[in-house]
């Protein structure tokens, strides 16, 4: 069933679901066979959060992989065709676009060739040791095991995080504009014009010593992400005999954490889309479309077989038999507009997954920038905070090195080898702050230039145009800025305030569309409730808030005019539409948003305060459509506050929005988390011991192939 939002029901559903499957399936997978055995013990508090130990790192690789199948096997089994490659066979034809884009982007030859060449031996064996705790945990427990996908390789793990990073930096904009029935750019020969790439959310803050009231260094890690499923926040403490001690998030399936801390410092991630996909039209042989002109020669695209199997029903498959291409700028896609090559930001790139591993190996800020200069990850933003009293900001990205002159946000010629680009703009050249005169840096998924006070922020101006660095402003961005610009001594109980600030700033763009809305001259009674009920809006989210709901409907259509690059929708015909959406959900126009958005699953929820964009950040949709409240699916999930005072003593509080089992509603981790989240009630994650909850079970897990 299509799922419903204030602004109703989402269109194209069906056509969708394949891309959100695609866009969930990123994170998950793992591993493998090896001669080796792993030994390690993992221990349960009372939320059920694992805390894993291992004498050494691969030990807790096999160990984390084994709480993760605990918690959440049905996740990791479902997703792993999808990096396979042959979802379809299992899944039916809605998961064969996946398999295609797999298959054509040529994952699997690239891993095959560079796996043993590129990757360290010491990430082999951590990957060896995590693919055999998922084996390990399936072999002993065949119940769960309801696909044949096993044994699970650590080339899975790889090729999960390759196409992860071209989703999260918005690869599939590019696919869908050349997949359009006519030609969606022009063909560059002018300066390449700014970027407004769409991101929908993420929040990562630090405050210095010199912003704070006592001295302190505060983080917030706040990234957003759909609150289940494949890419839903997953909690783990990871400490091993060979130094590594670190918490935080990360997705079911994966190696290394996503966001995280140790005792030293901590970072956030953000994303961020500057422009990291290019289109080249090939200048195509009029007697035979498989020839391709470069600098005036001729050229033969290469041709390879790309067979997709398809489940049909019951169990009759079918195969596909179909052709990929690729030239030297990269794959080819043939249309009837044209013939193109994308070129991308990591392209034939496998080692993500050490830069995750390093960044969570750091100790030291050093440390961490060096872990940041592998350039193995194509995009995030990062924010870093440490207990010696630095904070930081970077754009982080895999910034190609491109000809200057042209316009890469359109297209280019493809008959130019010149502008087929081979390198990456080093960490250096990349907007970043360290340590600024203001005392404290915010991601929200802005433009990099604007992240912290006037005269702080990296200069737009020292940057290459040809980058297409995002211009955008959210209002958590906005809001949040304005929030910390306003406070020069910011205490612990500020910044968990700024943290949870469920309101619109005035200075948000979408609050000239609600101005609009609420000077029009009404008709009729009804449309004068509506009205005023918009026009005495305070721009809060508050569960008690009873324009809210009329207020956020409105917000909500700007934004996906917005998103979609299309024009504001007529101002009245907005307000009737948002008085029907409400009314259809909530019977009335004034409900109290807590009656109106709610948080939890099943037939367990509790009111919420917060909306999309907020810095309470919450995406709202109903489910069902006998439902007269909306569920929380996305935003806000696993987010930590830290703070290392003036003498390095660490303070940590964070939450989940559900609990550490992602599958069982008969656990009692299933949603024992979910009501003080939804009451912004954070707890200590129990990093330290002494700040454990009792533990409720101990355990020691082993095994090999």
């Amino acid at each position: 069933m299509c799922r419903k939002t204030l602004i109703g029901k989402r269109k194209g559903c069906r056509e969708a679901s394949s891309v959100a499957t695609l866009l969930c399936g990123l994170s998950l997978l793992l591993f493998g066979s090896t001669s080796q055995a792993w030994q390690a013990s993992i221990e349960r508090d009372a939320l059920g959060v694992p805390h894993i130990y291992g004498e050494t790192d691969a030990d807790m690789a096999f160990g984390l992989a084994w709480a993760q199948a605990e918690d959440g096997w049905e996740v990791l089994e479902e997703t792993i065709p999808y990096y396979r490659g042959n979802a379809a066979s299992f899944f039916g034809r809605d998961a064969a676009v996946t398999d295609y884009l797999v298959q054509w982007l040529g994952f699997w030859n690239t891993i095959e060739r560079d796996y043993d060449r590129l990757l360290k031996p010491e990430t082999r064996e951590y990957l060896n040791a995590f693919a055999a705790g998922f084996n390990s945990f399936a072999e002993q427990h065949p119940e769960r095991v309801s696909l044949d996908i096993l044994p699970v390789t650590p080339q899975d793990v790889i090729a999960a995080h390759m196409f992860r990073h071209l989703l999260f930096y918005g690869f599939d904009k590019t696919l869908t504009s050349l997949r359009a029935e006519t030609r969606q750019f022009d063909i560059s020969d002018a300066p390449k014009l700014p970027n407004s790439g769409i991101t929908l959310g993420s929040n990562a803050t630090a405050i210095a010593p010199s912003r704070s009231r006592d001295g302190s260094t505060m983080l917030m890690i706040n990234s957003h992400q759909p609150l289940t499923g494949p890419v839903s926040w997953y909690e783990a403490h990871l400490k091993s005999g060979d130094g590594l001690n670190v918490m935080g998030g990360l997705f079911i399936g994966a190696p290394a954490l996503g966001v995280g801390f140790n005792e030293h410092h901590g970072w956030g991630a953000t994303v961020n889309q500057p422009d990291l996909v290019d289109v080249y039209v090939l200048d195509i042989d009029p007697d035979d479309s498989n020839r391709y002109q470069v600098d005036g020669e001729w050229l033969e695209l290469e041709e390879f077989d790309i067979p997709i199997k398809v489940l049909l029903w019951g169990w009759l498959p079918w195969t596909v038999n179909e052709t990929g291409y690729r030239s030297i700028h990269g794959p080819v896609m043939k249309t009837d507009h044209g013939t193109y090559a994308v070129r991308y930001a990591g392209i034939d790139e496998i080692r993500q997954v050490e830069q995750w591993l390093a960044m969570s190996a750091a100790t030291s800020f050093q440390e961490w920038q060096d872990a940041i200069a592998l350039q193995h990850i194509a995009s995030f933003n990062f924010v870093y905070a440490n207990a010696d009293g630095d904070i930081h900001f970077i754009h982080n990205a895999m910034m190609p090195e491109r000809a200057k002159g042209w316009r890469w946000d359109q297209y280019l010629p493809g008959d130019r080898s010149d502008l087929i680009w081979h390198g990456y703009l080093p960490m250096a050249d990349l907007p970043s702050v360290t340590n600024p005169a203001s005392g404290y840096v915010h991601s929200a998924n802005q433009s990099p230039f604007h992240v912290t006070s006037k005269g702080s922020n990296p200069v737009k101006a020292d940057y290459p145009v040809e980058s297409g660095w995002p211009t955008r402003m959210t209002n958590r961005a906005v809001r949040g800025l304005e929030l910390l610009e306003a406070n020069t001594s910011i205490s612990f109980d500020d910044f968990s305030a700024v943290k949870h600030d469920n309101a619109y700033s005035p200075q948000y763009r979408g609050h000239a569309f609600l101005a609009s809305i609420a000077s029009l001259e009404p008709r009729n009674d009804d449309e004068a409730q509506a009205i005023e009920l918009i026009a005495e809006w305070n721009l809060h989210t508050d569960t008690a808030n009873r324009n809210a709901a009329l207020g956020v409907c409105i917000l909500l259509e700007e934004w996906q005019a917005e998103r979609t690059g299309g024009a504001l929708p007529d101002a009245r015909e907005t307000l009737h539409r948002c008085m029907d959406s409400v009314r259809d959900v909530a019977g009335r126009l004034d409900p109290e948003w807590g009656t109106v958005q709610q948080h939890g699953r099943g037939q367990r929820t509790w009111p919420a305060a917060g909306g999309p964009d907020t810095l309470r950040a919450m995406y709202a949709e109903q489910l069902e459509d006998e439902d007269d409240f909306l569920t929380v699916v996305a935003g806000d999930g696993l987010y930590y506050l830290i703070e290392w005072d003036a003498e390095g003593k660490q303070t940590i509080r964070g939450t989940h929005q559900y609990g550490s089992q992602m599958t069982d509603p008969e656990s009692p981790h299933y949603l024992d988390q979910a009501e003080a989240f939804a009451k912004e009630v954070m707890r200590a994650p129990g990093f330290y011991p002494g700040n454990r909850s009792p533990a409720t079970r101990r355990y020691t897990v082993s095994g090999g192939n």
